[in-house]
Parts: structure tokens; sequence; C-alpha cells
């Protein structure tokens, strides 16, 4: 069994950008963290010196460029608020690579990413770790300023609204793209809300082509002592843990 390399850095901030009207960029140096992640885990970020906010909060690790990792938020509350005005050279308590990431192996040829909203958020790191694979991207949101497309190839949009591509959800838009689809060489990776992905996991089982998909979940410690994350098998009885046997699975497994 494999032994995970688990790493608490006081990670000093390089830089936190605004990408895209209200999506944030907070670029970090985690050397350890860095060079022993892999695509689709996450991080458990302590946004505060002080006891408030109390727990860390669990972040995609979005992109990696050497020693550097780099997260991606909005602001919703006061973590990320404090996230969103560091200055370069505070630091920040990261705790991970935590989680199980994306099976990126295996002899698909077309890599299809499918995100709504911040689902986004791991998928810059997954793209550019993908080897001699057709990458295409569909990509969703409510309006025009939802659809985030950092580090993405390839990519057709879809919103609520109708602001950007074509008007409809995500799950609308592959449908529509099917004939570019090649279903029996293609593996799907996605993030994105429950509802989005529970759409995502009937069109993937309707149509025989793999899928695994990074699960959203509120998580308190990140390695499964608190137990506070459950999410359903599929097929037998009982619960996996979405921080330690997740965030990623492929969507067969699980009920989402």
């Amino acid at each position: 069994m494999e032994i995970k390399k688990l790493f608490i850095e006081n990670a000093p901030v390089d830089s936190v950008s605004e990408i895209q009207p209200g999506i944030h960029l907070l670029k970090v140096y985690s050397p350890s963290i860095a060079k022993n992640s892999r695509p689709g885990q996450f991080c458990n970020i302590k946004v505060s010196e002080t006891k408030f906010p109390l727990l860390r909060r669990p972040f995609s690790i979005c992109n990696v460029d050497g020693d550097f990792i780099y997260f991606m938020f909005n602001v919703y509350g006061e973590g990320t608020k404090l996230l969103s005005i560091k200055k370069k050279n505070e630091t920040i308590d990261v705790l991970g690579p935590l989680g199980n990431g994306f099976d990126l192996d295996g002899n698909y040829k077309q890599a299809i990413i499918v995100a709504g909203g911040l689902g986004s958020a791991p998928f810059a790191y997954v793209t550019k770790s993908f080897i001699n694979k057709n990458v295409i991207s569909f990509i969703g949101g409510r309006s025009k300023k939802d659809v985030i497309t950092y580090g993405l190839l390839n990519i057709k949009s879809v919103t609520e609204d109708g602001s950007l591509g074509m008007k409809g959800n995500v799950i609308d838009l592959l449908k529509n793209n099917i004939s570019e689809i090649d279903i029996d060489n293609s593996r799907i990776f996605a993030c994105g809300p429950n509802a989005m992905l529970r759409a995502l996991k009937s069109f993937a089982m309707e149509n025989s082509i793999e899928c695994y998909a990074s699960t959203e979940c509120a998580m308190a410690c990140g390695f499964g002592i608190c137990q506070g994350c459950p999410i359903e098998n599929a097929d037998t009885d009982g619960y996996k843990l979405v921080c330690k046997d997740g965030p990623v699975f492929n969507v067969k497994d699980v009920v989402i």
C-alpha cells in the first residue's frame, strides 16, 4: 500500500491576482507540497494566524509550477476575504497534499473536461499533466462571469442565461457536441455542483464513458479523522470519506 506524504508548510505568498471579476488566484511558495502533489488533490489552508476562522478551509490545487502552488477561489465568506487581501511575503499555513486525485493513466485517446463555475479550479493542473491526449473542455456557468477557463484547452462554453456560448447547462452542451466525443476512446474528468455531477453520471453511464468526478463536501480535518464527509457507496452498504477516499471518485462507485 502506498504511504502518502503529508506536509504542513508555512508558505510565503508570492501573489494574489484577480484573473477575472470575482475570481482570485493565490500563488504560494510550498516546495514540499508542490513536489508531492497530484492533479485533483487538495490542501487545507489556515487562512489566519488568529483563532478566527477556527477551521482550515479546503482548496483544490489549481496548478503547480516548480516550487509554487496555485489556488483559485472567489470571496464568499470571511476566510476567503482574508485570503484575497494577502500581501507578498505574508505567510499562510498549508496542509497537504490531501486526498486522491484523478486517474490520468490509461489507453484512452480523448480527455473530456467538464466543469461548472469554480469546478474549473483543479483543471489547469490536470490539463498540463495529460500526455498525448486530445483534450476538449466543456465549461458552464450561470452567466458569462461564472465561466472560468484558466489553463484550459479547446473550450466550449455554455451559460444558463445565454450570455456566453450556447444557452443551457453543461449536459446540454455535451449532448449538443456528442459527435465530437470519441465514445469508445474517451474518459471524462469533472468537477462542479452535485446537481451537475448527478446529471453527468447519467450521461456517462448511458453512453458507456468512464467518468471521474471531484466531489464537493464540507471537510473539517481533511484526512479522515473527524468522519464528517461521508459519501454513499453505489453498489454496497456503507460509506467512503470524501477527504480520504476522494475527493475524486469513479462516478459508478458512489451515490452523488
